[in-house]
């Protein structure tokens, strides 16, 4: 039931069932154990990630549906593979008209069967939507689309009912307006609605609906439902019912009993009301239906991970009885090692000096959370207030308490915390989180907000001596109003403004934390083996910023920051005569960050359709990077001009008949770092596939990953070529004379995978044993065993090797520049070892392994113990 290896495979219209069936002879021969497969219930049509989810009670009929879905289990399960299902129990897609359960409490309101699956407030203190529900769904002011004739009254065939109609959305007319609406017509379908096209006879119809139609923008000002982060059409759903819990699960339930899939991956669990109690409940769950599975099912216990992002020094609590998150956190740590420390100062000054931006990302950090909640959350934010004011009015200490006080104080609180949110539920006395006592310490503050402060933190913690309800609710909001602050405020507003060196900028990733000494990875991985050795580990998805070799390659810059500096300041008076007065700096600086670690291998400067490519793919990743930052442009109020400006820029400097001069400059920095970067990226890949816990690959990571935020990361994969290129007769001194083109990647990740499968106790149940390296470059190897009775794996990788490699074509250091470098491997000396790369035996390990013999020809060994002769 433990997945040995998972391969995440992204299922929409142009990427079927029948396309992942078509794979499974090649995920075999590459060695993964399980699919693990995008959400695949019906989502809003046309979806390309699955994660807006219409219908909870059907596979996706764009995907294959019901049928194609047992088709790909089979055809995976026959050649020994299964599936392990993303699961969104958070929100649901609504507006448009596809989704039932949300039309149902349009046209019911609050006596709908539903109302309660969605979290709504019917008793807003608007007095508009005192019972009623705001729809933000109006590209314009309420009156401008009125007077348009935007909004219609109209007989929707496909509903088979009157609804008003706005563009692609469906607002259905309630019952109790049908008689006077019908005005004696035999069926809806016959009604003469003419005088509805005047606008003050549809005015004041619609002031009698259940909803009440607003323009988008005022969304997060008066919103009284709970929204996926600020999106408008996610409606976050209310699983800690039992009724709502099992309408949701019901086809991953089902599919589990069949013997479909092997276990799930839990989308957004911070979003949850309690995460720990939903956690405990879907193990139940799945417990209670192991008997169920038919004979030739695996057995055991499902397999369970939840996409949570862990704060640097944040773990994911023994108690919720899950396998470990999705691995984010083992993305950082593995990135994080491969920077240099000596290059933390010196870029910190760069940056400071190109953008005139503070090099502390705390700052950066706190303006994004209190800029997304004070403007985009608005509404949850008052609700919040409220909330712990009604728990404040029940206590003589807290009676005097203001409403805003308390939201001053709920602001400072969550702004400062460096967690998604706390797990406290406010029914019982605990104590609260570190990270939100280290919150409320850095907040200076008079006594009146202090008061309000501690009375916040007595709520969360179950002793303010509030009624449990009132307690409990406002726990409730408050963590449900933090963890969306956290994304926003940091993942998709922070993260774009601080530009230091964007590959320590990605989802779980702390920029605070530049890098990572080979004794803190060692211990990151022991606590793993020892709390959560099934956890996934993970170095690319569907939401990163940037791929795992883009990472890969610009982490070469902290080991080279004085000639990145040249370069920088080159490369800004190269450009100059073709950029905008309006372009800032600090964008400038990202740029070049990106269209370094994002350069094709291979593509030369005067390969005018490849260019053009690339010029596509970087202005659509800074248009996003500069409405996610929110300083100049943003998604709500975009400003043309100043992208246009930006768009022209990265085309003109991408032309090489406007630029030649500094396109021949890039394309020299990157021949220097684009070595280095590639071994950076094998030893990733080498340590993903071995430390504690269980693999996963991205689909297509089998090749170079340079790759940008979505839908870059989405873009198409050509498995064709893929399942050419795995070929296991493949010399290696091939593969490495054109390593550019990926397959020495695929190569190395399916040895050691078939390795994993040959040998599974060795990493499924071994213990993790550092080795101690020693000598003039034993700071430049980071080294593990894998131990399990008499079977073991020794792994080792080369780290900070731009000094030898840059502009170099060798994967690996020479012999020479290892000099008298040594892994201490004593504990397991005298044992007769294979190499698996070049499949040589050597009859004893010896006590103290020279790094000359084993990291000369790749920058990743890998060692296993061989049968004695």
């Amino acid at each position: 039931m433990i997945p040995r290896a998972t391969y995440r495979l992204q299922f929409h219209k142009d990427f079927t069932f029948a396309d992942g069936q078509a794979l499974a002879p090649y995920l075999a021969c590459l060695g993964v154990s399980h699919v693990y497969a995008s959400p695949i219930l019906k989502a809003r049509a046309g979806s390309s990630h699955g994660y807006d989810v219409v219908d909870h009670g059907l596979i996706n009929p764009e995907l294959g549906g019901d049928a194609g879905f047992h088709s790909l289990a089979a055809a995976l399960r026959a050649r020994g593979l299964g599936i392990i299902l993303d699961i969104v129990p958070n929100h649901m897609a609504v507006g448009g008209a596809d989704n039932s359960w949300w039309l149902d409490v349009l046209e019911n309101g609050s006596t709908s069967a539903y109302e309660h699956h969605f979290d709504i407030d019917w008793e807003s203190r608007d007095p508009l939507l005192k019972g009623k529900l705001l729809a933000p769904f109006l590209a314009a002011p309420y009156a401008e689309a009125l007077g348009s004739g935007g909004i219609k009254l109209a007989f929707d065939e496909r509903l088979q009912k009157l609804a008003f109609a706005y563009f692609h959305h469906r607002f259905p007319l309630r019952s109790e307006d049908y008689r006077r609406v019908l005005g004696g017509a035999a069926s809806p379908a016959e009604a003469d609605l003419s005088r509805f096209r005047n606008p003050e006879n549809l005015h004041a119809l619609l002031e009698s609906q259940h909803f009440v139609l607003a323009w988008s923008e005022t969304a997060g000002d008066r919103i009284n439902w709970r929204r996926f982060f600020d999106i408008d059409e996610l409606a976050a759903l209310k699983i800690e019912r039992d009724d709502v819990f099992e309408a949701v699960h019901a086809i991953p339930f089902a599919l589990y009993s069949e013997g479909l899939i092997d276990g799930v991956r839990v989308d957004h669990i911070d979003g949850l009301c309690d995460p720990a109690a939903y956690c405990r409940k879907l193990r139940e769950r799945f417990a209670g239906l192991e008997a169920r599975r038919p004979n030739g099912a695996p057995r055991g216990r499902a397999y369970i991970v939840v996409e949570k992002i862990l704060a640097h020094d944040e773990e994911l609590p023994a108690d919720w009885q899950v396998d470990g998150t999705t691995g984010y956190d083992f993305m950082d740590q593995i990135s994080a090692l491969q920077h240099a420390m000596e290059g933390e100062s010196p870029l910190n000054s760069l940056w400071h000096k190109v953008s005139n931006r503070s090099t502390d990302f705390d700052s950066e950090e706190v303006a994004g959370r209190e800029e997304v909640l004070v403007h985009s959350f608005e509404s949850q934010l008052a609700a919040t207030a409220a909330s712990f004011l009604q728990a404040a009015s029940s206590s003589t200490r807290s009676h005097d308490m203001p409403e805003a006080l308390l939201q001053r104080a709920i602001v400072r609180l969550v702004a400062e915390m460096r967690v998604y949110r706390t797990y406290a539920n406010g029914a019982a006395a605990i104590s609260i989180c570190d990270p939100l006592l280290r919150a409320r310490a850095r907040i200076r503050a008079g006594r009146r907000l202090d008061m309000a402060l501690d009375f916040i933190g007595d709520v969360l913690a179950g002793r303010s001596g509030a009624p449990v309800d009132l307690a409990l609710d406002a726990t409730r909001r408050f963590n449900q109003l933090s963890a969306p602050i956290a994304a926003m405020g940091v993942e998709d507003t922070a993260l774009y403004r601080y530009g230091r060196l964007l590959s320590r900028n990605d989802v779980g990733f702390d920029p605070r934390i530049f890098g990572l000494s080979s004794a803190d990875f060692h211990g990151s991985c022991v606590c793993r083996a020892s709390s959560l050795p099934n956890a996934m580990l993970t170095t690319a998805t569907h939401d990163h910023k940037r791929g795992e070799d883009t990472r890969a390659r610009l982490a070469v810059l902290s080991e080279m920051s004085a000639v990145w500096e040249t370069s920088v300041r080159e490369w800004m008076r190269l450009t100059q005569a073709v950029r905008a007065r309006r372009i800032d700096d600090g964008d400038v600086y990202q740029l070049f960050q990106t269209l370094v670690g994002a350069w094709p291998l291979g593509l030369a400067p005067d390969d005018c359709d490849g260019l053009a490519r690339f010029c596509r793919r970087i202005v659509d990743w800074l248009t996003k990077s500069l409405r996610e930052s929110r300083l100049r442009t943003s998604w709500t109020e975009i400003d043309h001009a100043f992208e246009r400006a930006n768009r022209e820029f990265v085309e003109a400097i991408l032309n090489p008949q406007r630029a030649r001069e500094f396109m021949e400059s890039l394309c020299r920095f990157v021949g220097l770092v684009a070595v280095p970067g590639a071994a950076n990226g094998l030893v990733q890949a080498a340590v993903r596939c071995a430390a504690p816990g269980m693999p996963d690959m991205y689909q297509g990571c089998e090749y170079w990953d340079i790759s940008l935020v979505d839908p870059d990361n989405r873009a198409p994969v050509d498995f064709a070529a893929r399942e050419r290129t795995l070929n296991d007769d493949e010399q290696i001194e091939a593969l490495l004379s054109s390593w550019r083109d990926g397959r020495i990647k695929q190569w190395l990740i399916a040895k050691i995978l078939r390795y994993r499968a040959e040998e599974p106790d060795v990493f499924a149940r071994g213990r993790y044993m550092p080795i101690v390296t020693q000598g003039e470059r034993a700071g430049n190897v980071i080294a593990f065993a894998r131990i399990h009775e008499n079977r073991f794996a020794v792994v080792a990788g080369a780290r900070h090797v731009a000094g030898p490699l840059a502009g170099s074509d060798a994967l690996a250091p020479d012999r020479g520049w290892w000099g008298e470098t040594f892994l201490q491997t004593e504990a397991l000396a005298g044992r007769p070892v294979r190499d698996l790369f070049s499949g040589t035996t050597l009859t004893s390990l010896p006590a103290s392994l020279r790094a000359a013999d084993c990291l000369s020809l790749l920058p990743v060994a890998f060692l296993v113990s061989a049968p004695p002769d």
